[in-house]
């Protein structure tokens, strides 16, 4: 218990990202990213491989996968195992799941 953990990937935040997040701020991470969306729309949330994602296209996106797992039966409670490489595609799938 209080293993204190070398935060090595610290030193790769642009000067303006905050080294951790005040949680109680937001309800649940549902919220924080839909603020996100609103609030930076027009921002890169990701880059993989010379391809970047904005955080409207990530709204977007990952409304579809939402509306998607709605239509087949996965609603509120329901558990969803997500599976996949560290690309692109899986902030997409985890923000449409949430």
């Amino acid at each position: 218990m209080g293993e204190v953990v070398d935060r090595f990937w610290l030193k790769n935040y642009p000067p303006n990202v905050p080294p951790e997040i005040d949680d109680r701020l937001y309800r649940s991470l549902v919220q924080l990213l839909e603020e996100a969306f609103r609030q930076y729309a027009q921002r890169v949330a990701y880059s993989c491989m010379g391809t970047d994602m904005t955080y409207r296209e990530l709204d977007e996106k990952s409304a579809a996968i939402g509306a998607w797992l709605q239509s087949r039966g996965f609603g509120k409670g329901k558990r969803v195992a997500i599976m996949m490489p560290n690309v692109l595609q899986y902030p997409v799938v985890l923000a449409g799941v949430l």
